[in-house]
């Protein structure tokens, strides 16, 4: 029996040193490392940076598509007599209009597939946020965070609420979305009054800080209605909850969104122990002033990831502002399109952009399909990591998002590709657009960009019935 067991034993430790030496070969051959399998971190376990980073850098997003290694040499492109054929025939839909741009590009090549009026400016609409995230990841990177803070006023007695172009702040009533996790008015003022009283200070007066953000709150191109319809609130560097004066509801906007953050923000001092004169007003930071309390907004890319799931109007406003004040221009509506044009431009893919807003918005705004198309795959290229949660933060077709809504790619035509298809959508009065990235059958990576402004209705289920052909071609 002994020696049996002993055979067992050494057949068993054989057996596995044959296996050892298998699993080496192919991590010398596959260039496989235990790195591959952990380098992505949690976005709910924040990772300290490294000494002498940036203060604002504290989360790593982790290369959302760092496995998809796209070559020229993946997968054969669909023959493009094919898809020229099919997608043509789907362009004639008179629900299209008759003013139409439609490019598909191979992400590999940054080819053109297929075009048809390319280099068209055409109202993009909401797509607009791929081309105002893209610019924010790559001019303010990832892991950006947006901080609102409480600094030492003129007095001993006097602090400033300083706005830092967080629309996403949540007040008092706001329940917090799970993902990403919102900065609380409440931690802020919890952190503050705890300041205050390690010094002795007991009552304040408190004014707000809006200087951050400069010009009109209004974007060229805006309809009157916007805000009273709860589509978008003015912009401004202080604000709880996007403006709303019910968190849960999308209207009514309030009319002072800086003034009634402040408001809140000194009744939570107060039942944090800290009395505060009735009147509170503008003002400005002192230059250099004390720091008595702060918070952090999720990291620029789940920001991004929202904005794009959601097609979050406000925060796509205050992420176009954030990218003027990283390249030196005024943070208003002119110099947050200058500045997201010049980064666009930088990696490449600022041809055919003109943008008078952040969040599609404006009327005014002219995008070809070509651009909208490259900017897109540039950020999915696998030489731009920052740049991915672009394609995560894109609705999945039938499943989440602007495109899980119940009414698209829900047709015979379109439905056989629910899952395959991540698109950002666009929707003015007679604008229609869809731009996104999909697999081909053969796996070959193509982004796409569909976009119609003269629309005598709606022209959703064609746009579905576009990208689906690319995702089954």
């Amino acid at each position: 029996m002994a020696r049996h067991e002993r055979w067992v034993m050494l057949t068993t430790l054989a057996m596995l040193q044959v296996l050892t030496i298998v699993i080496g070969i192919y991590a010398m051959t596959n260039d496989f490392s235990l790195g591959a399998l952990t380098r992505g971190s949690s976005p709910t376990e924040p990772t300290p940076s490294p000494q002498g980073s940036p203060p604002v850098s504290v989360v790593t997003a982790g290369p959302v598509l760092a496995q998809l290694q796209v070559r020229a040499g993946d997968g054969p492109l669909t023959t493009k007599g094919t898809l020229t054929r099919q997608l043509t025939r789907a362009l004639g839909d008179e629900a299209l209009g008759d003013r139409v741009g439609a490019v598909v590009i191979d992400a590999a090549t940054g080819e053109q597939v297929f075009a048809a009026n390319p280099d068209v400016g055409i109202t993009p609409a909401s797509t607009t946020k791929l081309v105002t995230c893209t610019a924010a990841l790559a001019a303010l990177g990832p892991d950006t965070r947006l901080s609102t803070r409480v600094t030492q006023g003129q007095s001993a007695n006097s602090i400033v609420l300083v706005g830092g172009g967080d629309p996403t702040l949540a007040g008092p009533s706001a329940k917090s979305l799970s993902y990403p996790k919102q900065a609380s008015l409440a931690t802020l003022a919890s952190r503050t009054a705890a300041a205050l009283k390690a010094k002795g200070i007991t009552k304040v007066t408190l004014s707000y800080d809006t200087s951050l953000f400069t010009g009109s709150p209004l974007a060229p191109g805006w309809k009157p209605g916007y805000v009273p319809d709860g589509e978008v609130a003015p912009v401004y560097a202080l604000a709880i909850d996007e403006g709303r004066r019910d968190p849960a509801a999308r209207q009514p906007r309030v009319s002072n969104a800086p003034q009634y953050a402040a408001a809140a923000f000194a009744r939570l001092l107060t039942k944090y122990g800290v009395g505060v004169a009735k009147s509170v007003r503008p003002g400005k930071a002192p230059a250099g002033a004390a720091e008595l309390g702060r918070v952090d907004s999720a990291p620029l890319y789940a920001l991004v990831e929202h904005t794009l799931t959601f097609s979050d109007n406000d925060l796509a406003e205050a992420l176009a502002r954030h990218v003027a004040i990283k390249e030196g221009q005024p943070a208003s509506f002119e110099g947050a399109s200058k500045a997201v044009v010049g980064v666009l431009q930088r990696i490449g893919a600022g041809k055919g952009v003109q943008v008078f807003d952040g969040s599609g918005l404006s009327a005014r705004n002219r995008i070809s399909a070509d651009a909208m198309a490259r900017v897109i795959a540039i950020a999915s290229a696998a030489a731009h990591p920052d740049l991915h949660p672009i394609a995560s933060g894109m609705p999945i077709a039938g499943f989440s998002g602007t495109l899980g809504n119940g009414r698209r790619f829900t047709s015979g035509d379109s439905k056989g590709q629910v899952g395959l298809v991540r698109a950002k959508t666009g929707t003015l009065n007679n604008v229609n657009t869809l731009a996104g990235m999909a697999t081909t059958k053969e796996g070959r990576l193509v982004t796409f960009a569909f976009l119609a402004d003269r629309v005598p209705s709606t022209a959703e289920p064609v746009l579905d019935r576009l990208a689906a052909i690319v995702a089954r071609s």
